[in-house]
């Protein structure tokens, strides 16, 4: 669903990726890790269009998107969350995920009185269930924990009905109860849509994903499937550490 080719980008005298190439499974979990440093964020905003790349190609669905800008990426089905909660905190859980709904309607409706829009408001509250959070559709989302904070705005990028979604190290700052909870809903989640995972948390990636990017210093250290990163010296020297490698 995602193919990369040739990607690079240098910032000044610093090559933050350099020709990167790689496909995110249709309907699968490809997850990207990495050390500090190795250009996991600069990756996703190269395939989100938050940054321009300095040569390559980006295809979502076989289809040239390269430097198209997020908005023209969202109505071709790309949908991405961020290391930091990206919500609107003065809003409901409901009006959150509503908002992400209408964006999807037909901009002759775009500015239809919402009191109307009942559709809109049933779509959202089946999302907000189908994430655990109908208990807390009225409550501003600045009131939400943490963990709930997180899972709306996986709630609310879902609710663009994307074709891939897009998650930056979305365990970020979760309890290990909170964690098992989003690997079971990243685990839902697959098939439905290609997911595309930046994450840290190492038994988290091997248990959700199909396939695994290992970045370093920009360029692609190895791919393979869990098992095979685990497998793979050049990873644990560079990377995941004795701790997590083969036996």
């Amino acid at each position: 669903m995602i193919a990369v080719q040739g990607l690079s980008k240098s910032f000044g005298g610093l090559r933050a990726v350099s020709d990167l190439d790689f496909v995110a499974c249709d309907g699968g979990v490809t997850s990207i890790i990495g050390p500090n440093g190795a250009g996991k964020s600069t990756v996703f905003n190269l395939i989100a269009g938050s940054l321009r790349p300095d040569a390559g190609r980006v295809e979502l669905g076989g289809r040239n998107v390269t430097g198209l800008p997020p908005h023209a990426l969202a109505r071709l089905g790309l949908a991405r969350s961020f290391q930091i909660s990206n919500l609107f905190f003065g809003l409901t859980a409901l009006e959150n995920v509503r908002l992400a709904a209408q964006a999807q309607t037909p901009r002759r409706r775009f500015l239809a009185r919402l009191d109307r829009e009942t559709a809109l408001v049933e779509q959202a509250r089946a999302v907000l269930g189908e994430f655990g959070l109908a208990d807390l559709a009225d409550e501003p989302a600045a009131n939400l924990s943490h963990g709930d904070q997180r899972r709306l705005e996986i709630a609310l990028c879902m609710a663009s009905q994307p074709r891939v979604l897009m998650l930056d190290e979305p365990t970020q700052g979760m309890s290990p109860a909170e964690t098992r909870a989003v690997d079971a809903l990243i685990r839902s989640l697959a098939g439905r849509v290609s997911v595309v995972v930046i994450e840290h948390d190492i038994d988290l990636v091997m248990s959700i994903s199909d396939r695994v990017i290992v970045l370093h210093q920009g360029r692609k250290l190895f791919e393979g499937t869990p098992a095979e990163v685990r497998g793979s010296d050049a990873v644990r020297d560079a990377y995941l550490g004795a701790e997590h490698g083969a036996a």
